[in-house]
Parts: C-alpha cells; structure tokens; sequence
C-alpha cells in the first residue's frame, strides 16, 4: 500500500471543475443540463490565432523551447504592457507557463513556504488557498460582503498583516464576483503594501474583459517601488478564448522571474511550443476580436444581472468585469425546493442541478457561503433558458 502524502491529502480537487464533470456526466444520460460552472468563454479560438498554430507545426516548432518561454514570446509580452500600461519589462523579467494558475503557483513556489502567510481578500478563486498550501505556507483571509462591493479597504489589509506576513494576492478584475477596484481603491491598498513591506502577486487575467468604458488597472504601476515588490499574473485563457491552449505569463523582478523559471524547468520542462507561436499572433494581431467578445460578455452581464434583480430571495451585485455573476441565496436557506431541503450553497446548488438541471457553484468554495456563482460564458439563448428555469424552481 502506499501511503498518500499530507500535502496531497490536503488539497481538495477543484470545485469547478468538479461541478462541470457532474452536469457533463448528465448530459451524457441524455439529460439537458445548463451549464453556467466552468469559468470558460464559449467562443471558439479566432482563425488567425489557430492558423499560427498550423504554420508553427509546418515550420517544425514542436520541440522543447527554454523553460521560461520562446524569446519571442516574452518579449512580445513585455512590449503589450509598456504599450497598455506604460511600464517597462525586459523579456528576462518574463516567464510563460502553462496557463495562469501554473504561473500563480510558481510564483507562491518561489517566494513563500512553511511559517509564512498569504494574505488573501474573500471571495477567492477556489485555487488560491490550496495553492498556498502546497508550498506549506498558510494563508489569512479578509472576508469583503456585497454591500462592500466585496473589495477589501485598507483598514483590513492593515489589520490582517502579522510578523510572519509576506504576501498578498489580489484579483481584479475578480473571480467570481466581477468585482473592479478602481484606480483610487488599488492605490490606497499599494500604500499598505508599501508600509508594511509585502510582496504581491496581482492576479489580472480578467484585464481586457472590462464593463461600463472602465479599464483594469496594472497593480505594479501605482507607486514608485511597487514593480518591485510585484508579481504581475496574466494569460490568454479568456482575453483570446485560448483556455486549452494552456498558456499564462508572469512579470516582475529578474531574480523572482528566474527563480520561477527553475521552478517551472523542474516542473514541466516548458510551455507547450505550439501554444506560445499561437499566443505570439494572439498578442501581435488585430485585437477586434477581443473587443467582439468582451461587447458580447457585457450584453450578457446585463441580461443575468436583469433577470437575477427579479428573483424571489435573491441578493445580487452588479459586476464590473470578468464574465460571472455571484448572488446571495442565503434567504432560501431552511425552504424545501423541488422537494429538495436546501441549507447551504452546496445543497443549494445540488438541488439546482438535479431538479432545475441548472448548473452553478457553491459560494462556500470560494470562500463565501450563502453565496452562488453562475458563469454568464454561454449564449444569450442558452442564459434565457436557464435562467427561466432557476426562476421556475425558486418558486
């Protein structure tokens, strides 16, 4: 027999990605599901993007790339943020990974481990504690509500940092609220940042998928010394609808940066060779498409949030980006619906799924329980039909 490790045991599996292997496993049975848990656009890769893939693989880049990534590749990543954001990176102080959340985990890898904290804001992504566990850190977390916009203020930032403090992850725009904080609300959390003496890893993989003519803000740019202490995380998974495709960069200083490409040449080797030429056109080409799918991700921003303000027993928060929407159902809390007892997020959204056959997560995973999360990443046709029929099992 072999025993299982303590940290594996520790780590629970995703829960979206296990409330989407569920509904799946029913529409395999001929059952149809709405599914709105995955955290996924709908739209398939742009041409141009996979037609760079083609042509890679008819040049012959299929084999191992340096660990970090293509120079091309980081260089190219570099140039879009001195271009949208006015910072400078050299491409030393870049690393592509495999994805977003193999760059957030490299970045905890090399800078955190046992008798540090993480400082993290709820609601969370559901991957951020199990990741900071990992490294055998543990993590503190600052509880926001909706009627706070859930963005965390710095009296609590303060308040949480300890001596064994040494850093914090911030998301924005968030996962899975859709909360944006402004300019104004990121530069006084910077100051704390700066007074306390913490590192932050500034998740802002939602950035080009901004509602209402607002834009994200690059957390590293704030304050003189800030790109310093700043691990700035990003990918293609939903600005250029390249989920599979498994690519995410990370920018800060040379030493992390190559700290965590050791990391990652111990991990994986290196990206997938293929998927950094198709993400190179991704970055480099015409960006209409971007702006299609973000136009397209708020007119449904707008239909859930209209739909969901009239509901029975629902409490809900109008997002500022990403593509999700995160509702308070805690009122049906103690009912029976579809003759189902609800008394939680996660029987709430069992009995949503078996009965309804709508298909949403608990907020107790991300930290938030009496919360949902409903992903708005389907068609308007698809969101119509299953929003009539939560509508239909509240009642």
């Amino acid at each position: 027999m072999i025993d299982i490790s303590k940290m594996a045991a520790a780590v629970q599996p995703s829960a979206t990605l296990a409330a989407g292997a569920k509904a799946k496993q029913m529409k395999a049975e001929g059952i149809t599901v709405y599914d709105f848990s995955l955290g996924e656009p709908d739209f398939n890769t742009p041409d141009h993007i996979c037609a760079a893939a083609v042509k890679a693989m008819h040049k012959g880049h299929t084999r191992y790339t340096p660990a970090s990534g293509i120079p091309e590749l980081r260089t190219a990543v570099a140039r879009l943020y001195q271009r949208t954001y006015g910072i400078s990176y050299t491409p030393e102080q870049v690393v592509i990974s495999n994805g977003a959340k193999h760059s957030l985990h490299n970045a905890l890898a090399a800078t955190v481990g046992p008798g540090d904290e993480v400082i993290i804001p709820t609601p969370y992504w559901v991957s951020y504690s199990d990741l900071v566990q990992m490294t055998g850190a543990s993590y503190v977390l600052v509880p926001t509500t909706l009627e706070s916009g859930f963005k965390m203020t710095p009296a609590q930032l303060r308040a949480a940092v300890t001596p064994r403090s040494r850093l914090l992850m911030l998301n924005s725009p968030n996962n899975p609220t859709g909360a944006v904080y402004t300019r104004k609300e990121l530069e006084a959390l910077a100051d704390v940042v700066l007074e306390k003496d913490l590192a932050v890893i500034s998740d802002e993989i939602y950035e080009r998928l901004v509602f209402d003519n607002t834009h994200a803000t690059c957390f590293a740019t704030l304050r003189p010394g800030l790109a310093e202490r700043t691990i700035t995380i990003s990918g293609a998974s939903k600005t250029y609808a390249m989920t599979g495709w498994r690519i995410g960069w990370a920018l800060g200083p040379v030493s992390v940066m190559k700290a965590m490409g050791n990391v990652q040449s111990q991990q994986t080797g290196c990206p997938c060779s293929i998927s950094q030429y198709a993400a190179l056109a991704a970055i480099e080409g015409d960006q209409e498409c971007v702006e299609r799918m973000r136009r397209e991700f708020e007119a449904r921003r707008d239909l859930v949030c209209a739909r969901l303000k009239k509901m029975p027993g629902i409490k809900s928060f109008v997002p500022g980006g990403a593509f999700y929407a995160f509702f308070d159902v805690s009122a049906h809390f103690g009912r029976t619906l579809a003759g189902r007892t609800v008394t939680d997020s996660a029987s709430f959204c069992q009995a949503a799924l078996e009965c309804a056959h709508v298909n949403v997560v608990a907020g107790a995973a991300f930290g938030a329980e009496g919360y949902v999360r409903l992903s708005h990443a389907a068609s308007r046709e698809q969101l119509q039909a299953g929003l009539d029929r939560l509508e239909q099992f509240l009642q």
